[in-house]
C-alpha cells in the first residue's frame, strides 16, 4: 500500500512517499480503507524526534494520527463494528497517512451522517482534545469564562464551539483578520494577539485553555482566579503524561519535573496545572458526532489536498496560520 513515512528522525524534507506492507489486525482490531486524513503540528514534531525519549517508535514509522474511512476488516473480538461501517478515529500506535490502517475497536466511532470524509477527517485529534480538555480536566460549566489561546487554529476553533454549547463565556486570541469569523464560532470576546496583552485584559477567569506554551502560558496564570484551572496542551509535561503513556519507574519521577516551575508558579496563585496528553476514544468520538449532526460544532476547514501533493501539504502546515485543518484525500 501507499504511505508516508519516515526511516528515521530528522527534518521534514525526509518524509518518505512509498510503498509499505498492508497492515494485519489483532482479535480486537479492524481494518480501515482510509478515505482522508488531516495533518496536524504534531505530525511534524514527531518526524523531527521531539519525544522519541518519552514516546519511541519502530522504523519505517508511517505518520498521521486522524482520518475518516470504511471498515473493511473486522476482529473476531469485535461485535460493535461491521464491514461497510464508515468510521473516523485519532489512531493508536499505526499511523494513517496510508491506504490503510489499524485500529483498537475501543479508538473508532460511527462518522457523522451529515459530513463527507472529507470534512469528518479534520475532526477527530483536535476535537477530543478539545473534549478532553474542557469536558474532563477542566469540568467547564454554563456561565464560567474561559480563555482560549489561538481560537482560529485547528484547536482552538473546536473548543470555542464546545464552549459555546457548555454555556460558557468564551474569550479568545487570534489576529484581527480573523476576529469576526472566531465570533461567529461563539467568541464573546477577541483578543488580537499582536496588539493586546490579553493579561492586561481579562481577569477572574474559571479556565484557562492554553495551546502555546511559553510566556503565553506564564500569562495565563495572571487571568485565572484562585482555585481555577490551566489545561495546557504546549506546555511542559506533568505527571498525567507520565501516567498517560505508562511510563516506567525512572520516567515517571523524570516526567513531572519537566514542569517544575510552572506547577510552582500556578501554585502560589492558587491555580491548578494540568498538562493534558490527549488519548484516543471512540466513546467521546461518538458524542461528538452527536453534536456535530446537530450542528452544535462544524469543522473547519483551512485547505484540501490530494494524496499526491504531500509535501506542499507538509509545507503548508508547517508554515503556520492555518485557519482550521489542512485535510489531505487519499482516495
Amino acid at each position: 500500500m501507499k504511505a508516508a513515512y519516515i526511516n528515521h528522525y530528522g527534518k521534514l524534507e525526509q518524509i518518505q512517499f512509498g510503498e509499505q506492507s498492508k497492515p494485519i489486525i489483532q482479535n480486537d482490531e479492524v481494518l480501515v480503507k482510509v478515505h482522508a486524513v488531516s495533518i496536524n503540528p504534531l505530525d511534524l514534531r514527531m518526524v523531527e524526534g521531539e519525544f522519541k525519549a518519552i514516546l519511541p517508535v519502530q522504523f519505517p514509522f508511517i505518520l498521521g494520527n486522524d482520518l475518516a474511512g470504511v471498515i473493511v476488516e473486522v476482529g473476531s473480538e469485535v461485535h460493535n463494528f461491521k464491514v461497510g461501517d464508515e468510521v473516523f478515529a485519532k489512531t493508536d500506535e499505526q499511523g494513517c497517512f496510508a491506504e490503510y490502517t489499524v485500529l483498537q475497536s475501543t479508538s473508532v466511532a460511527l462518522k457523522p451522517s451529515n459530513l463527507s470524509m472529507t470534512q469528518t477527517a479534520a475532526l477527530p485529534l483536535v476535537a477530543l482534545t478539545a473534549w478532553q480538555a474542557l469536558v474532563e480536566v477542566a469540568q467547564l460549566k454554563r456561565g464560567q469564562k474561559i480563555l482560549i489561546h489561538a481560537g482560529s487554529g485547528g484547536v482552538g476553533s473546536i473548543a470555542i464551539q464546545l464552549a459555546r454549547h457548555l454555556g460558557a463565556y468564551v474569550a479568545t486570541t487570534t489576529s484581527a483578520k480573523n476576529a469576526d469569523w472566531v465570533k461567529d464560532l461563539g467568541a464573546d470576546i477577541v483578543l488580537d494577539y499582536k496588539t493586546t496583552n490579553f493579561a492586561e485584559v481579562l481577569s477572574d477567569y474559571d479556565v484557562v485553555f492554553d495551546t502555546q506554551g511559553g510566556k503565553t502560558l506564564e500569562r495565563s496564570l495572571q487571568v485565572l482566579k484562585p482555585n481555577s484551572t490551566v489545561v495546557s496542551i504546549a506546555g511542559p509535561p506533568d505527571k498525567n503524561m507520565a501516567q498517560a503513556i505508562g511510563a516506567n519507574w525512572i520516567m515517571s519521577k523524570i516526567i513531572p519535573l519537566l514542569s517544575l516551575s510552572i506547577r510552582a508558579k500556578a501554585k502560589k496563585r492558587g491555580v491548578h496545572y494540568h498538562f493534558l496528553f490527549m488519548q484516543p476514544s471512540g466513546e467521546q468520538l461518538s458524542r461528538i458526532a452527536e453534536l456535530v449532526e446537530k450542528q452544535e460544532i462544524i469543522p473547519v476547514l483551512d485547505r484540501v489536498y490530494n494524496f499526491t501533493e504531500f509535501s506542499q501539504t507538509i509545507q503548508h502546515v508547517d508554515d503556520g496560520h492555518t485557519k482550521g485543518k489542512v485535510v489531505v484525500n487519499i482516495i
